[in-house]
């Protein structure tokens, strides 16, 4: 089983889906794409962040991501557990999940977290890019369900960062100031983007790039 490193191609498969069955890179397309695993349907953490996911549909469609779940239970598993998600959180399921019984795609990701007694996964999320590179990689464990407000943030700093020469600080949410790439000189950076604030040579502050 192999670790999955950022810049790595993100691993491709065909898998059955609560979509029907789709591989991978023909799905995702030249899209965004967020995949994340929970560790098994009708349990109470993955039922509110799957809800959450759904109710955030609208968020990631502005940003061009496709969102993808798997647990290692079966489609119809799956297909049973979507009722109560709605009930819970409100929202419908709008997105697919992967049923991977074998195992095949939680090896190909390393989701399956060793010494746990048991063969499901962990709560792992994988952003990949449109290059199908993996730009992002996050693990928590299972009884800690995930913030997806962070996970909205860490893309739009992601698609920032891809298109101009620029990098977040800590706690960056949209619109705030960002850093000019130490790359960059700063003469080149006030010429690209007019403002520049020069703290330390090495950090300069510029309102995040609109264009």
């Amino acid at each position: 089983m192999a670790s999955i490193h950022l810049g790595d191609d993100a691993p491709n498969f065909t898998a059955d889906t609560t979509d029907g069955e789709i591989d991978f890179y023909d799905w995702k397309g030249d899209s965004w794409a967020m995949l994340f695993s929970h560790p098994a349907d009708f349990t109470p953490v993955c039922t509110t962040e799957l809800g959450r996911t759904a109710g955030l549909k609208s968020e990631f469609d502005k940003r061009g991501v496709k969102v993808l779940a798997l647990s290692v239970d079966p489609v119809e598993s799956h297909h049973g557990w979507a009722p109560d998600i709605e009930d819970v959180t409100g929202n419908a399921l709008n997105f697919p999940i992967i049923a991977d019984p074998d195992k095949k795609v939680s090896e190909l990701y390393d989701m399956i977290h060793p010494g746990e007694g048991d063969t499901s996964t962990v709560r792992s999320v994988f952003v990949i890019g449109p290059d199908n590179k993996v730009r992002l990689s996050l693990t928590y464990p299972k009884s800690v369900g995930r913030n997806f407000d962070e996970l909205l943030r860490v893309i739009d700093a992601l698609q920032l960062t891809d298109r101009a020469p620029v990098a977040t600080p800590a706690d960056w949410t949209e619109g705030d100031k960002v850093i000019v790439s130490p790359q960059m000189s700063t003469d080149d950076a006030k010429q690209r983007f007019g403002d520049v604030e020069e703290v330390k040579p090495y950090l300069r502050w510029t309102p995040e790039p609109t264009g």
